[in-house]
């Protein structure tokens, strides 16, 4: 990311924002630039900072995104730790910012920042196998508690997510794009994943959507989404929350890891720490290796989208991982 030029991009548009929250910032910060654009901001006789988000234009309507923060607040009242959020002078969660710099226009939205450690940068350093399996016991325990409190909760009139369902997921205009059409990949990987992609259709279908395993879900559960607060663990960034899976949850909370060479200690763990709070059957821990691939399917297919990550050691990962176990399939 070129600071500067995103600097000089958006921090004109984030001070317009900042008024119509009423907010009088004393420091801002350009902190991330993926989905979104993201600063931190230090209030004036507040002892709370905030993050103001400008909204990546076409990827969440103002239904989707108002949609949003209501969900964030029921997983509160649930007992999930959460940003909250806040309002303008007018009493609007998002307004609409011209950006001419880019001749963009994006919402614009503003929660509490939470204090604390990003948990990928958590894991880096605390290499012990207990401190590791009780993190991703606790992930477990969150994931379970999000799930129990959508499949029983009921979504208000316009109410709107979008759906990481087989078509959203695996079909012909998937929601993080085309995968299989990556600029990195050669013919014969390109047929290696389409190949593959049927295979997983036809499982996951069979698999199916009940009320037990398919309800509103997180979807992007890693560990540069959650926060580590003296031991606890609070949950940001719900940008890509959808209805969906309840493994592919949990599938993004381990795919980061599937090379680490504790992978199954850290699975047994997340799964442990899920089954606290919610049974799972036996039919759905064996759909986890295949969401697993789902998930990397899905997150090829966000490099797809966004060719300013190009070159990513990451994507070059994930992609050999994705090739291999498609090659492993038994057809």
């Amino acid at each position: 990311m070129n600071k500067a030029l995103f600097d000089s991009q958006y921090t004109s548009a984030a001070v317009k924002a900042l008024e119509l929250f009423s907010v009088e910032p004393l420091d801002i910060k350009l902190v991330a630039h993926s989905e979104n654009v993201s600063f931190r901001i230090a209030v004036r006789d507040s002892d709370t900072d905030y993050v103001l988000r400008l909204h990546r234009p076409g990827y969440n309507s103002i239904e989707e995104l108002e949609s949003e923060r209501i969900w964030v607040r029921a997983l509160s009242d649930a007992g999930i730790a959460v940003q909250d959020s806040l309002a303008t002078s007018q009493g609007k969660r998002f307004e609409l910012i011209d950006i001419p710099e880019t001749g963009e226009q994006r919402y614009a939205g503003m929660t509490t920042w939470l204090e604390g450690t990003l948990l990928s940068d958590h894991l880096q350093t605390k290499l012990e196998s207990s401190e590791r399996k009780r993190i991703f016991f606790n992930m477990g325990e969150i994931a379970a508690t999000i799930h129990n409190q959508s499949t029983c909760w009921k979504e208000p009139p316009g109410f709107e997510r979008r759906r990481l369902d087989l078509e959203g997921l695996l079909g012909e205009a998937p929601l993080w794009g085309r995968f299989w059409e990556h600029a990195d990949l050669t013919q014969a990987e390109q047929a290696t994943l389409l190949r593959a992609r049927e295979y997983v259709r036809a499982a996951v279908n069979k698999y199916g959507e009940r009320p037990d395993n398919f309800s509103l879900i997180h979807s992007d559960l890693h560990p540069d989404n959650v926060i580590l607060q003296k031991g606890d663990l609070a949950l940001i960034d719900f940008d890509d929350s959808a209805y969906g899976w309840h493994m592919y949850d949990v599938a993004s909370v381990l795919i980061e890891y599937r090379l680490a060479s504790d992978f199954e200690a850290l699975c047994a763990a997340l799964l442990e720490g899920y089954r606290e709070h919610r049974s799972l059957l036996e039919r759905d821990v064996e759909m986890l290796s295949t969401f697993l691939l789902v998930r990397g399917m899905a997150t090829i297919g966000w490099f797809h989208q966004r060719p300013e990550h190009t070159g990513s050691d990451y994507f070059a990962e994930l992609k050999s991982w994705v090739l291999e176990e498609c090659n492993s399939i038994r057809y």
